[in-house]
C-alpha cells in the first residue's frame, strides 16, 4: 500500500467495475450478518461503504496537506486507517506528521508525533506506515520506517511491544521495506511483511510461510488475517493475492490488465473472502465477500491509499 506508492504517482483501474455506487453512504443488503468497508484518500478523506460514516480528515485541509515540507508526497500525506473494534469509529494516521486523528468512538492514546524520533529536523521524521487497534480498541500500533529501510513499532495505550525489525535486524536478513502490519485474534502478537514478501512474527503470532526470496511480479503491498488470526493474505498491486495458514484463496485479480494497483486488501469478519482496492477507489470482491460499492470511475482528490474492515454485525 503505503510503500510503492510513495515515490511515484499514482494511477487508476483501466478495468472499470461495472457495479459502483455513488459517493455517500451505503448499507449492505439485509442478512444474518452485515459488514462493510471505508476507502481512505491521501487527503484524509474517507468513504463509506456498508458501514457508518464517523467523519474525515479532510475537513481540515491542514490534517493532511499534500507534499509537506522536507517529504515528497505529492498525493496526500494520510495512508492509513484503522477502525474501533465496534465500528463505532476510526483512526486516521498522517504518514508525515506522525499525528493520528480520532472519529467516532475512537479514542486518542497518544500518536508517534509525541515520541523522540519527531524531535529532530522533519526531514530525519520516519514514515508512518499503517495503523492497527488492539481487540479491545483501547491501544494501538503503528508501523513506521525510518532511515534503515527497517521497520518499527510503536505501541499506544493497552498495545504491548513484542519486537520489531530492529529488534532483530542483526539475526536475520532483509532485503524488502515494511509494508503492512496485522494483529493476532488476541492482540498479544503481530505480524509485518516487508515489500519483498518476508514476514516476520513477533509475540504470540505464528508464521505460516512467506513470499520472502520467491520471484514477485510486483512488490507487496498488503496483509490481512483470517478472522480466527490462524493464517493471513498479502496481496500485490497487480492483484496477486498469497494465501497462507487456513487462509482460503478466494481469487485474486492477477489476470486483468488494471492501469492503476491495488494498494489494499481488507478481510470480510463475516466470512471467508477478502476486498482488494485499488488506487482509484475501485473494489474487488472475492471469494465470498459482498459487494457494497466502490468510487471506481469517480472524480477524487487524491489516490486511495487504503482499505478498512468494518466488524461484522447481526441484524
Amino acid at each position: 500500500m503505503k510503500l510503492l506508492l510513495r515515490s511515484g504517482g499514482l494511477f487508476g483501474l483501466a478495468l472499470t467495475l461495472v457495479f459502483f455506487c455513488p459517493i455517500g453512504l451505503h448499507q449492505a443488503s439485509a442478512s444474518p450478518t452485515s459488514t462493510g468497508y471505508w476507502l481512505g484518500i491521501g487527503d484524509g478523506g474517507v468513504f463509506a461503504f456498508g458501514a457508518s460514516f464517523h467523519g474525515s480528515a479532510a475537513s481540515d485541509i491542514t490534517r493532511c496537506p499534500p507534499n509537506p515540507p522536507a517529504r515528497s508526497m505529492p498525493n496526500g500525506s494520510c495512508w492509513s486507517m484503522a477502525p474501533t473494534p465496534d465500528g463505532g469509529g476510526y483512526w486516521i494516521l498522517n504518514a508525515y506528521s506522525g499525528v493520528i486523528y480520532p472519529y467516532g468512538d475512537a479514542v486518542s492514546y497518544g500518536q508517534p508525533a509525541d515520541t523522540a524520533a519527531y524531535g529532530g529536523g522533519a526531514d530525519l521524521w520516519p514514515n508512518s506506515i499503517g495503523i492497527i487497534a488492539t481487540p479491545d480498541g483501547r491501544g494501538y500500533w503503528v508501523l513506521e520506517e525510518g532511515l534503515s529501510g527497517l521497520g518499527s513499532v510503536q505501541p499506544f495505550g493497552d498495545a504491548a511491544f513484542y519486537g520489531d525489525e530492529i529488534t532483530i535486524a542483526h539475526a536475520t536478513g532483509h532485503v524488502g521495506t515494511p509494508a503492512a502490519m496485522a494483529e493476532t485474534s488476541d492482540g498479544k502478537g503481530y505480524w509485518i511483511v516487508d515489500s519483498d514478501g518476508g514476514v516476520f512474527s513477533f509475540g504470540d503470532a505464528t508464521f505460516f510461510g512467506s513470499m520472502g526470496g520467491k520471484p514477485l511480479n510486483a512488490p507487496v503491498v498488503g496483509m490481512v488475517t483470517t478472522p480466527d488470526g490462524k493464517g493471513y493474505w498479502l496481496a500485490g498491486p497487480d492483484g496477486g493475492v498469497f494465501s497462507f495458514g487456513d487462509a482460503v484463496f478466494g481469487g485474486s485479480m492477477a489476470t486483468a490488465v488494471l492501469a492503476k494497483p491495488v494498494i489494499g486488501i481488507a478481510a470480510d469478519p463475516s466470512g471467508s473472502g477478502y476486498w482488494l482496492a485499488a488506487a482509484d477507489g475501485g473494489v474487488f470482491a472475492l471469494g465470498g465477500a459482498p459487494f457494497l460499492g466502490s468510487m471506481g470511475g469517480q472524480p477524487l482528490n487524491d489516490p486511495v491509499f487504503v482499505i478498512s474492515a468494518a466488524p461484522a454485525m447481526t441484524g
